[in-house]
């Protein structure tokens, strides 16, 4: 597994109940600013395996980005369940349940 991947899995897995991430957000702290597609993959690839919480993950709009309706009212729903509010069109409030961790990799990394 990359370093990249190890620190995308460490993030995502620090999202407490309530509070969300961007793709991009996460990229970004993981040393990638612009692998926010691969987070979708390593997302799309790992969730299961990591039980990884990726309905926590929305882009940098406040929205959910699940083609699949099954898929985005499931997301939804959870989001929901976890008392995050979405407005009428469908959004989270950034601002309001945006989580920003403090990592220091350097410590991380030994």
């Amino acid at each position: 597994m990359t370093p990249f991947t190890n620190r995308v899995i460490k993030i995502i897995q620090s999202i407490p109940s309530g509070k969300v991430m961007t793709y991009g957000q996460i990229a970004g702290l993981a040393g990638n600013p612009r692998g926010a597609r691969q987070v979708v993959r390593i997302l799309h690839s790992m969730s299961q395996s990591y039980n990884l919480p990726w309905h926590r993950i929305i882009n940098a709009k406040g929205e959910v980005v699940i083609k699949d309706a099954e898929g985005a009212f499931t997301q939804k729903d959870r989001l929901l369940s976890e008392g995050i509010a979405l407005t009428k069109a469908g959004k989270v409030d950034l601002a309001f349940y945006r989580y920003t961790p403090q990592i220091d990799w350097d410590l991380e990394d030994q």
